[in-house]
């Protein structure tokens, strides 16, 4: 729904802050990388946006996503604005966003410039048999 690659093909982030990685090229040229970190629970609070916005200075990023099951909180909105914005020649985009799965469905897309779909490496054919007869 976000465009966003396993992390290091791994399942669960919990040990890096790192669920996923959306890449793009805000100016058509080098490519970026924004951070997704997703939450299941009910239970979110301001921390884990303190935390997303460490992970993305760490790891030099541009973007931070944040994708909650639970709605976020005011403490949580806030933090985010704090955290500032990424400029480029086009515009300006929020450097911590968050997100729930709800607004995810509903067709609402972390606020991203030029997301770069060569970063998306595609799946190999699988090979099938021939499931016309069944053997027993």
């Amino acid at each position: 729904m976000v465009n966003a690659v396993p992390f290091a093909g791994k399942k669960k982030g919990a040990d890096s802050g790192i669920d996923g990685l959306i890449y793009f090229k805000p100016e058509g040229k080098s490519t970026e990388k924004a951070i997704v970190s997703v939450k299941g629970g009910e239970n979110v609070n301001v921390s884990m946006v303190r935390d997303l916005a460490h992970v993305v200075d760490r790891e030099k990023a541009k973007i931070g996503v944040f994708i909650a099951l639970a709605d976020s909180t005011g403490p949580m909105r806030t933090e985010a604005v704090k955290a500032g914005f990424y400029e480029t020649l086009y515009g300006k985009y929020p450097k911590i966003q968050i997100l729930t799965i709800r607004e995810l469905f509903e067709g609402k897309q972390p606020n991203i410039p030029l997301i770069d779909s060569s970063a998306f490496k595609k799946a190999p054919k699988e090979a099938t048999g021939s499931q016309d007869t069944l053997q027993f």
